[in-house]
């Protein structure tokens, strides 16, 4: 199982990104897919999932700002995220589990400067 997720960098306070995630070696339609984060001395925290049936939920923070999508034919998931905040900041990993076990991947950076 591979997760490889890319789009991450530096932008302005109300800026905007969108995160990719390939997915491979899962039966990706099936899968309910995630968004983690975590910032520098934080916890990891779930920032959105998506079910094989698209039901999407997030945390509050970033509700009504970040959208969490999936394309089953490119087996990727996406996150775009607008309205960046500095608090927004951090390593973003996508996350599935697969025959009970978890599976994450290398990890974006996102920067948001004030």
């Amino acid at each position: 199982v591979q997760l490889q997720a890319s789009g991450g960098g530096l932008v302005q306070a109300g800026g905007s990104l969108r995160l990719s995630c390939a997915a491979s070696g899962i039966n990706f339609r099936l899968n309910t897919m995630d968004w983690y984060r975590q910032a520098p001395g934080e916890e990891r925290e779930l920032v959105a999932s998506i079910t094989s049936g698209h039901s999407a939920d997030y945390t509050d923070p970033v509700k009504g700002r970040f959208t969490i999508s999936r394309d089953n034919v490119k087996r990727t998931l996406y996150l775009q995220m607008n309205g960046l905040k500095p608090e927004d900041m951090a390593v973003y990993y996508c996350h599935t589990m697969w025959r009970d076990r978890h599976y994450w991947g290398q990890g974006t950076q996102v920067t948001v400067s004030s």
